[in-house]
């Protein structure tokens, strides 16, 4: 059922996955009190930060298509190709994503 939020920008599973980071905790490892503070702050910088709320799309329509990839039995040479080059773009918009968490968790000066 689509709700009128549900939108192509909905943002999926995917678009904030758990990350295997040596400097950042595995998500499940985080208090319940900073995973609700780092849902809030990705909540309000998509509402508020334009940039941000373009890598997250981005980052949801790359995973929806690696979704479509994945659901193939059998990838052939050029369809792995592209889940490699689909994986990498990924993990390039969610760095960038990332990067503008940090600096709005920074205090301004």
């Amino acid at each position: 059922m689509a709700t009128p939020s549900s939108k192509s920008t909905e943002i999926t599973h995917r678009a904030f996955p758990k990350s295997d980071s040596a400097w950042q905790p595995h998500w499940e490892e985080l208090p319940k009190m900073e995973r609700i503070a780092q849902d809030e702050l990705k909540a309000h910088l998509m509402a508020t930060n334009e940039e941000f709320r373009r890598l997250a799309t981005q980052h949801s329509e790359y995973a929806h298509q690696l979704d479509e990839l994945e659901s193939h039995p059998h990838l052939t040479e050029q369809e792995q190709l592209e889940e490699v080059r689909l994986k990498k773009m990924k993990l390039r918009l969610k760095d960038q994503m990332e990067a503008i968490v940090s600096h709005s968790r920074q205090p301004v000066a």
